[in-house]
C-alpha cells in the first residue's frame, strides 16, 4: 500500500513538462521503477526462494535437536 501511494505521488513528476522537468522526470522514473521492482521481488521472488531453500533446510533437519525436550505422557 505504501509503495502504491508513493508511486502515485511521483506520477505528476513523471508527466511534468515545465521548468525543471529535465531533472524531475528521470528521478521520478527511477524511484517508481525501484518501488515497483522491490514490491514485485518481495511479493513473488522472496517467497519462491524461501520455499526452495526452506525445503533443503527441512530435509536436513533429520538430526536430533541439541536440547532434549521432555515429553509429557
Amino acid at each position: 500500500m505504501t509503495a502504491v501511494v508513493a508511486s502515485l505521488g511521483f506520477v505528476p513528476m513523471m508527466l511534468a513538462t515545465g521548468t525543471g522537468a529535465e531533472v524531475q522526470k528521470p528521478l521520478a522514473t527511477a524511484v517508481v521503477g525501484g518501488l515497483v521492482t522491490a514490491t514485485l521481488l518481495t511479493l513473488f521472488v522472496l517467497p519462491a526462494l524461501f520455499c526452495v531453500f526452506g525445503r533443503e533446510r527441512a530435509a536436513s533437519a533429520d538430526v536430533e535437536p541439541a536440547v532434549a525436550v521432555p515429553h509429557t505422557p
